[in-house]
């Protein structure tokens, strides 16, 4: 199967019920849509279900369910889960009670749907998830996997990277600021990332579902095809804008007093974490495995900037 090869070309997942829990956010609408075309049905589970509504449409009648829960909820989880084939976990955060969401929350999650007869789970965790790491976040992505192993054996680890696409909050954020100031602070200026598409990532996780005994057990680490620093994406950001500003390079000493900072966007983990980089190690199975070929950000970085260009759409494009 090829890069997004699950979109409209095979149904093999037809009739299923898969819950997403947490799936109100960024890579639970893209996955949901995956899902859906491959035809199974969803139960999208989430605290603020609200911002799922733009699912609802993308299935046709009944195939498509809304259910408000906190998945600190035992028993609400276990009603969710009534009749499912499959459960994907897709809670996770940068702050609050992070044991209780991603770490032995992940657990719980885990636990509920084994005793309720799910067949499939699967976990999305993080790469650079870490138990010794001295970041909350990091350290309790990698406890909810142990914690997800232990209580639903067989259970499909996915680690992936920073996911991109046209509605994500990590281009834009980028490009938003290199939009309205002619200088551009860069935090972690060499730190490389290695980017993948989001509907890569939805249709790597819709493989694995559909062909679950035979991935049972394994932890992906799924990545985009090239990794990029900090300084290359944000120049790349710029020139598919038509813009020049000025990108400076900012010390690790003023990026650490700036997350100091109160009220500013990158916290002192969100730093530590950026200046680690967020690349795939290379020691786990990852799309190549799956037959999916990730597609790379400059297919369509320069669509995705037209809005952004100094007169939107019908701006010159930049030749530089």
């Amino acid at each position: 199967m090829g890069a997004g090869m699950g979109k409209g070309t095979t149904r093999d997942l037809e009739g299923k019920l898969v819950v997403l829990v947490g799936g109100s956010g960024f890579f639970g609408s893209h996955l949901a849509q995956e899902l859906l075309e491959r035809g199974a049905r969803l139960r999208v589970c989430s605290r603020h279900v609200e911002r799922a509504y733009s699912i609802k449409p993308l299935g046709i009648l009944g195939q498509v369910q809304l259910v408000r829960l906190d998945s600190r909820n035992e028993r609400a989880l276990a009603a969710a889960f009534q009749g499912a084939d499959a459960v994907v976990n897709l809670v996770g955060a940068f702050k609050g009670d992070l044991d209780r969401l991603q770490g032995r929350g992940a657990g719980t999650v885990a636990a509920v749907a084994k005793a309720a007869g799910v067949a499939a789970f699967v976990q999305i965790s993080a790469i650079g998830a870490d138990a010794g790491s001295p970041v909350a976040y990091a350290r309790t992505k990698a406890e909810g996997e142990a914690a997800v192993a232990a209580a639903f054996p067989g259970a499909v680890i996915v680690r992936p990277s920073v996911l991109f696409g046209e509605d994500d909050a990590f281009l834009n954020m980028f490009a938003g600021i290199i939009g309205r100031f002619p200088v551009v602070p860069v935090f972690a200026p060499e730190a490389k990332l290695q980017p993948l598409f989001v509907d890569d990532a939805a249709c790597a996780v819709a493989t694995i579902l559909a062909d679950f005994p035979a991935q049972a057990g394994k932890t992906f680490e799924i990545a985009g095809p090239e990794a990029v620093s900090m300084m290359d994406l944000n120049q790349r950001i710029a020139r598919a804008q038509g813009r020049s500003p000025v990108l400076l390079a900012v010390p690790d000493a003023g990026a650490t007093l700036f997350a100091s900072l109160p009220g500013t966007p990158l916290s002192r983990d969100q730093l530590t974490l950026l200046k680690a980089g967020n690349t795939a190690s290379g020691g786990y199975p990852g799309l190549a495995d799956l037959g999916i070929t990730a597609r790379p950000l400059a297919l369509f970085l320069d669509r995705w900037m037209t809005r952004y260009r100094k007169a939107g759409r019908f701006g010159k494009k930049s030749l530089a």
